[in-house]
């Protein structure tokens, strides 16, 4: 869906769910008329408007341990350039509220979530300068401002209690916490496990939000948020993401020669591998899963080799990376169609190359120090993830309709 920034394709939630339906309908192309009633199941209104929601929440995390990190070990660029996508987040996280709430709560909306940007930039400051007053006045402004945060959401729709939603703001406050506290100490395994922890955690919010919206505007969001198939979908592109966002950190500290991250974001990268892995396992199962991991991990390499050529200025090496990479989307491909005849391996293979060429631009972005460019690159990475696990779900779903299609409606 997301093919540069979140903000050129989403605008608004109505833009996700044309989107999200046009993948489907792409898919549907190559099926039979009864499995085309599949799509519509496994793509309705409710099913994106989740989709658009953990992606965007969980995006955020990502991008304010991004800006976090860079700015605790003193990379000033860097930081200016993850704090300018932090933002253009946010203001993609306000068009979102404003595409169902209205251009006033959006205009309301966006001063109100970069306060607690704000105040985690003070706790960071404070981390930085051993200022215990400071850290505490942060930590003391932010749990404060879960209650505003509460209220408004509580004043949008009565489907959101204001102590909920504030309970559920101050875990999220609590785990991007702890992420800044482990990269203060330079304990990145302890960071990228805390980072990992608390994009998971968004999904706790972006998920009752969902349902909510759904609740009271049942007629704009038809189907079911929390639907087997719209689980599905979330689980494929949340995974997906997170993929893109963790092969970009490892490379980016494989670059910057700051081993001890380095060695920290592959571990988590691989820990991700693993858990797409049991994805997979959990439809096909477990045999898929032990053949799906080791070919996933294949073009983690090749990844390696290609950032290595870069750093070494080894052209021949980046060559071979890239025809290495090229000839491995027909593997997946492959793999994917034997599993499910849904998934043509042309189509597959032609979006997971697609995937190949937006992380190289993020590798390229990176070596040469632009690094807003970079940062532009790697959500637009992240982005299209979902172009391949849209239609993956569409797939399954088709192949199994009686397991996901049933409280879809």
């Amino acid at each position: 869906m997301l093919t540069s920034t979140m903000v050129k394709s989403v605008c608004t939630l109505t833009g996700v769910v044309v989107l999200a339906t046009g993948c489907a309908q792409s898919m549907a192309g190559q099926m039979s008329g009864s499995d085309k009633s599949m799509v519509a199941a496994s793509a309705t209104p409710a099913a994106s408007l989740r989709v658009a929601l953990n992606s965007l929440l969980g995006e955020h995390v990502i991008l304010a341990a991004a800006a976090t990190g860079a700015a605790l070990d003193g990379r000033e660029a860097e930081f200016k350039a993850a704090a300018g996508a932090l933002d253009a987040n946010s203001v993609e996280i306000s068009k979102a509220i404003g595409s169902v709430y209205g251009e006033g709560a959006e205009q309301a909306f966006l001063p109100l979530w970069r306060r607690h940007i704000g105040f985690a930039v003070d706790y960071t400051v404070g981390v930085a300068t051993k200022d215990q007053a400071k850290q505490q006045k942060a930590v003391n402004d932010l749990i404060a401002y879960t209650q505003d945060f509460g209220a408004f959401l509580a004043s949008a729709n009565p489907n959101l209690p204001k102590s909920v939603v504030a309970d559920l703001v101050k875990h999220h406050v609590v785990t991007l916490k702890e992420v800044i506290d482990a990269q203060a100490a330079k304990d990145y395994t302890r960071a990228y496990a805390a980072e990992r922890a608390a994009v998971a955690h968004m999904q706790m919010i972006a998920d009752p939000l969902a349902s909510a919206i759904v609740k009271q505007y049942p007629d704009k969001f038809t189907g079911k948020a929390d639907a087997a198939a719209a689980g599905l979908r979330t689980t494929l592109n949340l995974g997906l993401r997170e993929h893109a966002y963790l092969a970009g950190a490892a490379t980016n500290a494989a670059l910057g020669g700051r081993d001890g991250e380095f060695k920290a974001a592959a571990g988590a990268l691989d820990a991700n591998s693993v858990d797409i892995a049991k994805a997979i396992g959990s439809v096909y199962g477990k045999d898929a899963e032990q053949a799906f991991l080791p070919l996933w991990r294949r073009h983690i390499g090749f990844f390696v080799d290609y950032t290595v050529g870069v750093a070494t200025k080894d052209k021949a090496k980046q060559d071979k990376a890239v025809s290495d990479l090229i000839g491995y989307t027909q593997d997946l491909g492959a793999f994917l169609q034997s599993a499910n005849p849904n998934l043509p391996k042309q189509v597959v293979a032609d979006l997971v190359k697609h995937h190949v060429i937006t992380l190289k631009s993020v590798v390229d972005a990176q070596a040469a120090k632009d690094q807003a460019g970079a940062y532009t690159a790697m959500r637009a990475a992240a982005g299209h993830m979902q172009m391949i696990a849209d239609p993956l779900a569409v797939a399954i779903v088709t192949q199994f309709p009686d397991r996901y299609t049933a409280s879809a409606k």
